[in-house]
């Protein structure tokens, strides 16, 4: 009888190993089916990230252009206007250099009608007087003194240095010009064959075609 117990078992073992590789395969097939199904959720996920970040790049660079470009109109403006302004100072300084001079005339031919007329007084002055005798002499009227005119103020040499008297350099631009070795007007008005070469940075500038003419209606 124990002999029959044994093939039992046996078969018993077999089942059950047969049951356990059967398993073990089925959980292998889940496990295979999990691992690819999360590669297919990772790039799922990770395509539409890779296409965020690449809008939002384009997004970046089309915001800085915008800004670039409305930072340089903004220049350019402030710059036209710091011209204007310059330019209406200058006509206003020579209405009033014209101005005193012609007052200072107004004053001269007063002052040249008003010496003739001291003169005759004074002849008449001393011929209604009656003669003193003795060896007094009759004393003179003290002559009138005339006041100095003001010596003319020397004018001061214009500054070559200040590349912001070239209508259209304004203070940024005429930082860089200095920063590339263009330090004084001359080098715009009359350029050297180096400074040609220097001022091609500059050739997208505004107004760089008259420029040269510019700097020399400022020299």
């Amino acid at each position: 009888m124990g002999k029959k117990a044994k093939p039992s078992v046996d078969k018993i073992v077999k089942k059950v190993n047969k049951e356990f590789e059967k398993t073990s395969s089925q959980i292998e097939s889940l496990i295979n089916d999990a691992l690819k199904q999360f590669d297919n959720l990772q790039n799922q996920v990770q395509e539409p990230v890779r296409k965020l970040l690449k809008e939002v790049d384009e997004l970046r660079d089309r915001e800085m252009k915008r800004f670039n470009d409305e930072f340089e109109r903004r220049m350019s403006e402030f710059q036209e206007l710091q011209n204007n302004v310059l330019e209406r100072l200058g006509i206003a300084g020579k209405d009033a250099k014209k101005e005193l001079k012609a007052a200072s005339d107004a004053a001269s031919a007063k002052l040249a009608e008003t010496k003739p007329k001291a003169k005759a007084a004074a002849k008449t002055a001393a011929a209604k007087s009656p003669a003193k005798t003795g060896t007094k002499t009759a004393k003179k009227a003290p002559a009138r003194k005339t006041p100095a005119k003001p010596a003319a103020k020397a004018a001061k040499p214009a500054n070559k240095s200040d590349l912001t008297r070239v209508k259209g350099i304004g203070p940024a631009t005429a930082t860089k010009m200095q920063e590339a070795g263009i330090t004084s007007i001359d080098q715009i008005a009359n350029p050297s064959a180096a400074d040609k070469e220097k001022l091609q940075a500059f050739a997208k500038m505004k107004g760089f075609a008259t420029l040269s003419d510019e700097a020399k209606k400022a020299l």
